[in-house]
């Protein structure tokens, strides 16, 4: 799926997610990657952190919602993710938010809300995650 990015907000988005991609540790993966997360009208940005121990690696996905969650902020209004490191012929699952991931966003987001990933394009939540665990309405 070869989406382009809504003119709006994506373009800024996208380069604060970039920006954030460049402070990622991984010293295992070597796969930097960095997300920006748009909530009460401010830009939240994440990193992926990685361990030794890899179950204790953070996402930048993830780093960015509990950023904005921590300086009070509990909506997301979109979100940007940026994988400098995938080849550029690599297909979209290479650049693409993990499940984890998506199901965080859910808690804080709306079904509409929109995905801009860099080099693939942008989607609502719900065709990211159509089916995800909740115990409220993605809407309220």
């Amino acid at each position: 799926m070869d989406r382009r990015p809504e003119p709006s907000n994506a373009d800024e988005l996208l380069a604060a997610a970039r920006a954030a991609a460049e402070h990622a540790y991984c010293p295992y993966s070597r796969f930097r990657v960095g997300a920006a997360v748009l909530a009460g009208g401010k830009i939240y940005h994440g990193c992926n952190v990685e361990n030794a121990s890899y179950g204790l690696t953070i996402c930048a996905e993830r780093n960015a919602v509990f950023a904005a969650v921590a300086a009070g902020v509990t909506r997301i209004e979109a979100v940007a993710v940026a994988c400098p490191d995938a080849p550029a012929a690599s297909p979209a699952a290479y650049r693409m938010p993990c499940g984890a991931c998506r199901q965080v966003i859910a808690e804080f987001a709306t079904a509409k809300t929109r995905v801009f990933i860099d080099g693939v394009g942008h989607f609502n939540l719900d065709e990211l995650l159509p089916h995800p665990f909740v115990l409220r309405s993605l809407d309220d």
